[in-house]
């Protein structure tokens, strides 16, 4: 049971990443296996493995250990910048390519940095964040009565 904590994360990382490929299927009929490893999307495996480590830390050393208050502290970091710093700054990608594709009809750009393309998904929605929660808490719990 030493290493129940870090299993618990691991096992929700996984989980939460293996199933993004099938969710991006189900939802746009797109199938990629690039999306095992992509950061963003359903569920958030940043919640997902945080929360899993959160609550196992919790389980094993006591809901009032050192332990337990340090992987709250990671937690609410995780979580805050995974659905606002990062959510927004891909949508700011998204509003910055658009407007220099409306700014190419209108004046010649011709450096090649225009042309280059980011990625747009870098963080969650609530939805996707809730969901790697719920994932994480089951994860966590499935793995303690299992380890006992």
């Amino acid at each position: 049971m030493n290493y129940y904590p870090l299993t618990s994360f691991l096992v929700s990382l996984l989980i939460a990443q293996a199933v993004k490929p099938f969710i991006m299927l189900f939802k746009t009929g797109d199938f990629r296996w690039s999306y095992l490893i992509a950061s963003g999307g359903y569920p958030s495996s940043h919640s997902a493995s945080v929360v899993s480590l959160c609550l196992s830390t919790g389980l094993k050393e006591g809901f009032d250990s050192t332990y337990f208050a340090i992987t709250i502290a990671i937690m609410v970091i995780v979580l805050f910048d995974a659905v606002n710093v990062r959510y927004y700054s891909g949508r700011n990608i998204s509003l910055t390519q658009q407007l220099v594709e409306d700014l190419k009809y209108i004046i010649e750009m011709e450096d090649p940095i225009y042309d280059e393309k980011f990625k747009e998904v870098l963080g969650h929605t609530k939805l996707e964040l809730v969901a790697g929660v719920l994932l994480g808490i089951v994860v966590s719990l499935v793995l303690y009565f299992l380890w006992r």
